[in-house]
């Protein structure tokens, strides 16, 4: 109904043979995109906690997780890269839930800052870490293709927690490992 009406706004026939189905896969679309309202994520985690004996010094670092959203304000998408880092205590977490996890939150309407801080404060929460630090970097459609219409562009957002708020030398040592 929604996209049978926006084809009318525009001046487009909505019976139009190429746009016959699009209301269709128009919501089907719409509905993948926000999946994250219907995941849990602790049931995404399953229990992929495990014990592992580690050093003070061990840094744990899963980088360039893709993810894509929507924009809360412009219903456009942005898309980037989630990069995570943390020292473990004794706990370390399965590394395909770091993806898990960053997919939950990024499949609902979002700003990068919130989806930022919706990862790093879950990880922080299940892996109780000495700090855990998250990074995205992204580009948001609706600074590219609309508005300022700046191609190129990209925004950065992080979240800290314990000694990467507290010792410079650990948050030094990720964005090296990152290769940046």
């Amino acid at each position: 109904q929604l996209a049978y009406q926006f084809f009318l706004i525009c001046g487009e026939d909505p019976n139009r043979e190429g746009l016959l189905k699009t209301p269709e896969r128009f919501a089907k679309a719409m509905t993948g995109f926000v999946s994250g309202y219907s995941m849990d994520v602790e049931q995404v985690l399953n229990d992929a906690l495990f014990e592992v004996e580690t050093q003070d010094s061990d840094m744990v670092v899963v980088k360039d997780i893709d993810i894509f959203s929507l924009c809360e304000h412009h219903l456009v998408p942005f898309y980037g890269k989630v990069h995570i880092g943390y020292l473990p205590t004794g706990k370390v977490l399965g590394l395909s839930k770091f993806a898990r996890v960053s997919e939950v939150f990024a499949r609902r309407l979002q700003v990068q800052e919130r989806l930022t801080r919706e990862i790093a404060e879950t990880l922080n929460r299940v892996l109780q870490p000495k700090g855990l630090v998250v990074m995205i970097e992204a580009t948001h459609m609706c600074m590219v293709m609309r508005g300022v219409n700046k191609p190129g562009s990209s925004t950065s957002t992080i979240c800290k927690f314990g000694c990467f708020n507290d010792d410079p030398n650990k948050l030094n040592e990720f964005h090296r490992l990152l290769g940046r």
